[in-house]
């Protein structure tokens, strides 16, 4: 990557990968005055059916769009990346805000999170109903923290669940919603399938074990019943977990967000990655000009990342000189071959990353404000759908990402990605 630090501009380059079949793309940046940024978002590591694929990829545009708006705007890393999970929340075809997963009651309970590499406060809820938007919840948490102690001398929350975020949320402004407001057609038609499924699966324990318990009978071995879960069905892509953004605004701060209705048929009260600290994403401001800014946003299997603190991992990852090879390295030893993950078959997971530091010439130049952004996304599972864009772009990309032919989801990893010089020229 070093041979665009020098360029004025980002370069068409195509370079081939390890471990993965993909390829790494650049991105093009037009310089049109002081407009400066980068957003880069995922609508899930999962599976994609084809069918839907304009779907996710139009949704992905909008967020961009919207995180990009907030950037020319003026606006902060903070409040480009709060704008651009609002729009995957508020998609009908992402696993987020409305069209959630349902949980084994037949409720919606989303998680989300929220930090900001400037400050290095975090914000987030679990297990939160009644809320369209919870990323609002965990900007409100986290914007609540800077101000300082409560009254009497108490700490304010950064982590709230439950009933509890409710009504803190609710007491702060933010509107209730009801559940049946969220619920789509499509996740309550996936509810209905799944729950026939565990009855049927429940169905063919029961007998199994009266079977075992008394004298063999005509029926003979019963078959196990498949798994109930959706994925890989053509037709069945709300499997999809978490989507997340990550940005870095014209000051080189940096900020990650991300948001999931969960698995499906949760039990009740079930917290994943999306509100744990350090699993479902993280930023950080560089602390001196021999570090990277970092910013990273996970998807996947909610447990996997959490027992691998894999937002954290990728996040330091990055301080490497190459980050492409980094990133490879750390989804395969910190996540698929983890000791943390040592028995498990299927690991399932993926990231989006972003690095950045001070352009060479900014550095010896007051007259120049310029950022080389690099920005990596990588996966386990079959597919991830991902956009980006900076605020020099005239449109979003977006691209579904899918593991090579005949790699084995859980055990393979797909990375791509490119890099970007943005920089504009003060008055």
């Amino acid at each position: 990557m070093e041979n665009l630090e020098n360029s004025t501009d980002c370069k068409e380059t195509v370079s081939p990968l390890n471990n993965s079949g993909s390829i790494l793309n650049s991105t093009v940046s037009h310089h049109d005055g002081k407009a400066m940024g980068f957003v880069l978002v995922h609508a899930g590591a999962g599976y994609h059916s084809e069918s839907k694929a304009k779907e996710y990829k139009h949704v992905c545009k909008r967020a961009c769009q919207r995180a990009v708006d907030r950037l020319r705007a003026g606006g902060l890393a903070l409040e480009a990346v709060t704008a651009a999970l609002i729009e995957l929340e508020d998609s009908p075809f992402t696993n987020a805000g409305t069209g959630s997963n349902l949980n084994l009651s037949g409720e919606i309970e989303c998680d989300a999170s929220i930090m900001d590499g400037k400050s290095l406060n975090y914000g987030a809820v679990g297990a939160l109903s009644g809320i369209k938007n919870p990323v609002l919840v965990a900007r409100r948490l986290l914007s609540e923290t800077q101000k300082g102690k409560l009254s009497a001398g108490r700490i304010p929350p950064c982590f709230l669940v439950g009933k509890g975020a409710e009504q803190w949320a609710i007491s702060h402004g933010i509107p209730a919603c009801p559940t049946e407001k969220m619920t789509t057609k499509f996740s309550l038609s996936g509810y209905k399938r799944n729950k026939r499924k565990m009855e049927l699966a429940e169905q063919v324990e029961t007998k199994r074990k009266r079977q075992s318990c008394g004298h063999e009978n005509d029926f003979g071995c019963l078959e196990p019943v498949g798994d109930i879960m959706v994925e890989g069905e053509e037709n069945n892509s709300a499997c999809l977990d978490t989507v997340g953004a990550v940005v870095v605004d014209r000051d080189g701060n940096v900020a990650a967000a991300v948001s999931s209705g969960g698995l499906a048929m949760k039990h009740p009260g079930r917290v994943g990655q999306a509100a744990h600290y350090g699993c479902g994403c993280w930023a950080e401001n560089a602390r001196d000009v021999s570090l990277y800014s970092t910013a990273v946003s996970t998807s996947g299997s909610g447990e996997h990342l959490i027992r691998t603190m894999l937002a954290r991992e990728c996040s330091t990852a990055m301080q490497a000189e190459n980050a492409h090879q980094a990133l490879l390295e750390a989804m395969q030893n910190k996540f698929i071959s983890s000791p943390f993950l040592a028995g498990e078959d299927c690991v399932l997971g993926g990231v989006i990353v972003l690095r950045c530091c001070t352009c060479g010439e900014a550095q010896r130049s007051e007259d120049i404000q310029a950022l080389l952004v690099e920005f990596l996304w990588s996966h386990t599972t079959e597919s991830m759908c991902v956009g980006y864009m900076s605020a020099q772009d005239s449109k979003p990309r977006t691209h579904i990402s899918r593991l090579p032919p005949g790699a084995v989801a859980g055990q393979s990893l797909a990375i791509e990605g490119g890099v970007c010089r943005l920089g504009t020229v003060s008055d």
